[in-house]
């Protein structure tokens, strides 16, 4: 019962933080010199009588307040209303997210299970030449901007001709059999994937290094060697449990360095994703679809970090005891 009730305050909590980046995103893209209809103004088949249409549909015409008042009844009732070009905004999301959270999942889960291991035998073989190409590596990696490191990739592949570039699948991906779409779908995803791999991985190796330095430092790890304890106990039952819970507790922000990572890597290799989507809506000045499509990231980054003190208690009996 303690644990539901931690999960309720959490999501109450979270409400006046979604008002309030629903509030900043609004008014920045409304107040912004970009006009929502430029594209319809210089086409030349559209009539005046259109645009007065679209100008209504979409509140241009009233005060920005009551503008925001309107999108927030209807994004309560779960209505995110319509694109500039006239398609319903859920159906893109619904399009969308899911080939975020594909690439950011397999991201993550790379990272982890090479980033965590790495990290360790870094900080157990500590000053030798493992130690320290780990450390030009990580530092390389956390150097290179990921929009960069993407542009490389690309060129990359035009170049050699072995990984598709733009799209999630082929073409023809529904004439496929089920082994040939794999196979396509890890295709298109190995350069997205690879950038985001390398620079996630430096930053999560390099802190996994430094807490397991820590905790190797620390009294009770010395006091379990002087009881005759071997190293793999000392290292792998003392102190990894205390060195991996900081990086629990960082899950959900590297989560948040994904998805903002991944709107320039998805727009590089022309990723059908969110980030890609959110990117070209702010471009077009398109208020339905950035506000529809910034709230769903904001609620994406909420849930991850739930998720990390969620995986936080349940490895730390002193933190759940605390919480319920």
């Amino acid at each position: 019962m303690g644990f539901a009730k931690y999960i309720t305050r959490r999501i109450i909590q979270v409400i006046p933080l979604l008002i309030l980046v629903s509030l900043i995103s609004f008014f920045i893209i409304r107040l912004s010199p970009i006009d929502p209809l430029a594209e319809l103004r210089l086409n030349p088949s559209i009539s005046e009588e259109t645009l007065q249409k679209e100008i209504k549909r979409l509140n241009l015409d009233k005060p920005i307040y009551v503008q925001y008042v309107s999108w927030a009844k209807s994004f309560v009732k779960g209505d995110l209303g319509y694109t500039s070009a006239g398609e319903k905004v859920s159906v893109k999301l619904k399009e969308r997210i899911p080939n975020t959270l594909l690439l950011t999942t397999i991201v993550i889960f790379l990272t982890w299970i090479v980033g965590i291991p790495l990290g360790i035998f870094a900080a157990v073989k500590k000053e030798t030449v493992f130690d320290r190409f780990l450390t030009v590596f990580s530092s390389i990696g956390m150097a290179i901007p990921s929009f960069f490191f993407a542009i490389l990739m690309l060129m990359f592949a035009v170049k050699t001709g072995w990984f598709p570039v733009g799209g999630l699948t082929s073409y023809n991906f529904n004439e496929m059999s089920f082994g040939s779409k794999f196979l396509d779908l890890v295709k298109h995803l190995v350069l997205p994937v690879t950038v985001l791999f390398a620079i996630s991985l430096s930053g999560l190796q390099r802190q996994m290094r430094a807490n397991m330095l820590e905790v190797l430092d620390s009294d009770y790890v010395k006091f379990a060697r002087a009881k005759g304890l071997s190293e793999f106990k000392v290292i792998f039952k003392h102190a990894l449990r205390n060195a991996v819970n900081p990086m629990i507790t960082l899950l959900g922000f590297e989560f948040a360095g994904l998805l903002s990572g991944a709107a320039l890597t998805e727009y590089v290799f022309q990723y059908p994703g969110l980030g890609r989507l959110i990117l070209e809506a702010v471009m077009k000045s398109d208020i339905n679809l950035v506000m529809a499509s910034l709230m769903m990231g904001t609620i994406m980054l909420i849930l991850g970090n739930l998720i990390a003190d969620i995986l936080l208690m349940l490895t730390d009996p002193r933190i759940r005891s605390n919480k319920t």
